[in-house]
Parts: structure tokens; C-alpha cells; sequence
């Protein structure tokens, strides 16, 4: 059942994100500072972590040393006031919809990142291996294919009219700048990738999920406040109204810089980065559902293949991940020694 709960709870995190995406781009569309967005989000977050940290995790919680307070800083700059703020820089130079493709570079950057640091295992030669390649290919193929792929036949929409209207779906930007655009949108990705790596490292040095993501909201709010007095100096901006804006603000306060931080801190504390980061493409076929629903849009043949190749990356990935968990835990066992001094473990990777 344990098993089982770390793919709830990355799919409930993609959900998450994807209800998400749909708010922040209309709430921008509307006037919603960037800037601001993410001040707002993680003062909420921090303010609602604290107290369940202290009282939770009052006795697991190691002490704060300078050396793990560093190492959150960084966590936060990378994950959150890096990635999400040039995130939204970048969207002022390139549509949204090359963005949402370039976002799906970050299972192959974590996967990469994750080999070159040794925190993942892959032996091309076995199928376990060339699962999680192909896997990870099929992932990323699935989503352009699942993006740019508007030609074939147009299936009829969930609904005839949309259920959402009044707002204009599309973020308002300039002319569009391919190259600033995508190399913006990229470092987000790469800040992001790194912040899966660095988040499985601290894991490890500071046990404590609550009070880790907790402490990373707040140097997250710390930061972001500095870059917005340089960069939103607007008064009016800060103002709260009720309205759909301030309903995204709260939402991803709650949602994403609370829940959504604990469970992919708490799945790659035990699963690891690459785990983690092989959901992210399920966000594309999350939001075009929703988008089909909410505002009638019609999906694409290749909206569908796109889709298929997507699951069964995931699943090629996930079944290797899989099969290394059952190759470490045969030692464990009593079962990792056949007569003759051969181990099990050693036959096991052969015939796999």
C-alpha cells in the first residue's frame, strides 16, 4: 500500500499543478504581477507549514546548522525564485505553448543530471536500463507530438459550449522573441531539474519534509520580496481584491507551495529525483483535458498519440525503477547467495 501511495501522490501533485496553470494564465491574462504571484503564494504557504511543522516534527527535526541553512537557501533559489519567476519572464517573448513543450525537457535534464552524480542506476546492456531510456524518450516524444501536432482529424469537445467564460485564456505578451523567450523558459527548466537533485540530497541531510519545505518557503519569500523591489514597485499591484486572482494566490499557496511541495519532497526523500520528474508530462494531458471541459476546446488526433506515448513512457521508466528496487532489496532478504558463491543479485541483472 505504501508503494502505491508514492504514485498517488505524484499524480495528485501533477493535478494539482495542472488546475494550477489553467488559473495562473488566466489570472495573468488579467493583470496578476508575477512577481507579486509569488511573494503572495509562499508567505501563505509558510504561514500555514510553521506551526504543523514545530508541533509534528518537533522531535525528528535535526538542528539548523549553517550548512544545511545554505543548503535550503539554495533549495528555495532554484525551485522556486529562479524557476518561477524567469518562468514568467519568458512568457513575455514566447507563447504558451512552446513554453508547455519546453517544460517536458526535465525528465530527460534530471535523468541526465541524476547519472552524471551517481544517484541513478543505468546499465544500458540489461532491459531495466533500456526501459528507462526508451521510457524517458517516449516521454519526451510524446509531449511535442502531444504540443505542435494540430494537423489529423479534430474530435468533437466534452462540451458544445464552454463552462468557463469571461476571461481571455491567452497571456498577453509582446512580440515574440524565440530565442530570449526559449533560453528563459529553458534556465527555468534547468533551475527546476537542479532543484529535484538538490531537494534529494538535503532530504537525506535534514529529514524533516514539513519543516524543510516550511523553511524553504520562507527563504523563498525572502528572496522573491528582494527581487520584487527592484522589479514591482507598483503599489497597486500588491492590492487584494476578491477575485479570481487572489483565489489563485491562495490556491497555490495551499495547494502547490504547501501540499504539493511536502509530497514531491516526501516521494524524492524515498523515490528519488528522476521518479519524481518522469510525472511532469502528465500535466500536458491534465490540462487539455481541462481545457476541453472548461472551455470547450476541441483535442487533435495527435492530442491522443501524444497522450499514449506519454503513459507508456511513464510506465517503461516506471518499470525499470521498479526492478532496480527489487535487484537492491535481494541482499536484504537472505536470498542474494546461490551455492557456489554466485549472487542472486548478479543472475537477476543478467537475465534482465
Amino acid at each position: 500500500m505504501e508503494g502505491c501511495s508514492y504514485y498517488l501522490a505524484m499524480v495528485l501533485s501533477q493535478l494539482s499543478y495542472g488546475v494550477s496553470s489553467i488559473l495562473t494564465k488566466i489570472s495573468l491574462s488579467e493583470g496578476l504581477d508575477p512577481i507579486v504571484f509569488v511573494v503572495y503564494r509562499h508567505v501563505i504557504a509558510m504561514l500555514l507549514l510553521a506551526p504543523f511543522a514545530y508541533v509534528i516534527e518537533r522531535k525528528q527535526r535535526p538542528a539548523l546548522s549553517i550548512s544545511i541553512a545554505a543548503k535550503v537557501f539554495l533549495l528555495a533559489l532554484f525551485g522556486t525564485t529562479i524557476h518561477l519567476n524567469v518562468y514568467y519572464a519568458g512568457l513575455a517573448y514566447i507563447s504558451p505553448t512552446v513554453a508547455c513543450a519546453l517544460g517536458n525537457v526535465v525528465p530527460s535534464l534530471t535523468f541526465v543530471m541524476a547519472v552524471l552524480l551517481r544517484m541513478e542506476k543505468l546499465k544500458i546492456k540489461n532491459r531495466r536500463g533500456q526501459a528507462k531510456v526508451v521510457g524517458t524518450l517516449l516521454c519526451i516524444g510524446g509531449s511535442l507530438i502531444f504540443t505542435f501536432w494540430k494537423g489529423g482529424y479534430l474530435f468533437k469537445g466534452f462540451v458544445e459550449k464552454p463552462l468557463i467564460k469571461g476571461y481571455n485564456t491567452e497571456l498577453r505578451h509582446g512580440k515574440e522573441n524565440w530565442i530570449k523567450g526559449s533560453a528563459l523558459i529553458l534556465t527555468s527548466h534547468i533551475a527546476w531539474s537542479s532543484w529535484l537533485i538538490l531537494q534529494a540530497m538535503v532530504s537525506k541531510v535534514y529529514p524533516a519534509p514539513l519543516s524543510l519545505t516550511a523553511l524553504m518557503c520562507f527563504f523563498a519569500s525572502l528572496q522573491s520580496s528582494i527581487v520584487a523591489l527592484f522589479f514591482a514597485k507598483n503599489k497597486a499591484s500588491w492590492r487584494l481584491e476578491w477575485d479570481l486572482k487572489l483565489f489563485t494566490i491562495v490556491y497555490s499557496g495551499v495547494l502547490i507551495s504547501s501540499l504539493v511541495y511536502y509530497l514531491q519532497t516526501w516521494c524524492i526523500r524515498h523515490k528519488g529525483p528522476v521518479f519524481a520528474a518522469m510525472f511532469s508530462p502528465l500535466q500536458v494531458i491534465i490540462v487539455a483535458i481541462f481545457s476541453a471541459t472548461a472551455f470547450a476546446e476541441r483535442l487533435h488526433l495527435g492530442s491522443l498519440i501524444g497522450a499514449f506515448l506519454i503513459i507508456v513512457g511513464l510506465y517503461c521508466v516506471l518499470w525499470g525503477k521498479k526492478k532496480d528496487g527489487v535487484i537492491a532489496e535481494l541482499p536484504q532478504n537472505g536470498k542474494g547467495v546461490l551455492n557456489g558463491g554466485n549472487s542472486m543479485n548478479d543472475r537477476y541483472s543478467d537475465e534482465a
